[in-house]
């Protein structure tokens, strides 16, 4: 008697079924798995992910150290090396040796795409130059230097400083201590006060226009406010801000340098402290015309040649001028 035909949705179907997928369940952990537990294999793509996330969330700008990642990919440390390798190449991945501890680190900075694109084509020489300059920071590095620590000479280095210029990687600074020679800094940097010589310097001469501008509105300053009583260093730049008088940005420090020059010139001098013990700046006191003193050269013929000092401990040095206050 023939056995009667079983659909596909019957219990002797559905059995086979089960043990095949049970089979494969089975195939598939013995690949996935090692003894202790990790991936011996794992998908590429995840893994990349997984390396490019992590210079997402970190705190040191040196960039990620070479033994974090170990410690974070474990057994799987080996598999990241075909796509450093990739990353590097493609200029997406920078490296760099940091002494710690008396031992070397190798520390990895991810790049974004648009930045790799502008290193697409340089060989190691213009990216050792780039390292070079990137180091140096807002404070530039002489040309001088970059051809000793790269060990590039002549036609070559001037060759690649055009190159890196071109793609706005790097760019020429002049300096007010040397303004025949050339700093170079990254291109989107904005070179330090010892570079341009900070607010005092127009295309790197001494603006003495400006400075004069600065020093008469600071002296009516002293002169109006509160009653000619004083005033103190942030009133005075308090007012300079809101007058608009400067064309560039001025800090404390800026404004503290012209109030000092001015009290060195005898224009300004300090009268007493506020409620908060800031100081009060005042118009000094009239002084003459530079006073001979022919009395003391009768008790002392040399007196314009030598220190004198008097009873009261004041000393005063041979030369140095004398004034009368008004």
């Amino acid at each position: 008697m023939p056995l009667p035909f079983k659909r596909p949705g019957s219990a002797i179907s559905t059995a086979a079924s089960s043990t095949r997928k049970r089979q494969k369940s089975r195939s598939n952990f013995r690949m996935k798995t090692d003894p202790n537990g990790h991936d011996p294999d794992p998908n590429p793509d995840d893994l990349r992910a997984e390396f490019v996330a992590l210079f997402d969330d970190r705190s040191d700008p040196r960039g990620v150290p070479n033994s974090a990642l170990k410690s974070c990919f474990g057994n799987r440390y080996i598999k990241l090396v075909p796509i450093i390798n990739d990353l590097t190449r493609r200029s997406r991945l920078n490296m760099s040796r940091v002494m710690i501890d008396g031992g070397e680190e190798i520390f990895y900075n991810l790049v974004s795409d648009a930045i790799a694109a502008k290193f697409q084509g340089l060989d190691a020489s213009a990216t050792m130059v780039y390292q070079v300059v990137e180091k140096a920071g807002t404070g530039g590095v002489w040309t001088k230097d970059i051809r000793t620590q790269t060990n590039i000479q002549g036609q070559a280095l001037t060759k690649i400083f055009k190159a890196l210029e071109a793609r706005k990687l790097i760019k020429p600074v002049k300096c007010v201590t040397a303004k025949s020679k050339k700093l170079y800094m990254l291109y989107d940097l904005k070179p330090s006060r010892e570079v341009t010589g900070g607010p005092w310097y127009t295309e790197l001469e001494f603006d003495h226009e400006f400075i004069n501008e600065l020093r008469s509105f600071i002296l009516l300053c002293v002169e109006r406010s509160n009653g000619g009583k004083g005033v103190t260093l942030g009133d005075i730049a308090s007012k300079m801000e809101r007058a608009n008088v400067s064309r560039v940005q001025l800090g404390a420090e800026d404004v503290q340098q012209i109030v000092q020059a001015l009290a060195f010139d005898y224009m300004i001098e300090t009268a007493g402290t506020d409620a908060k013990g800031e100081a009060l700046f005042v118009r000094a006191r009239g002084i003459t015309t530079l006073c001979r003193f022919g009395w003391w050269e009768t008790l002392s013929s040399d007196f314009l040649f030598r220190e004198i000092k008097f009873e009261d401990d004041v000393v005063l040095a041979a030369h140095e001028p004398h004034h009368h206050t008004a």
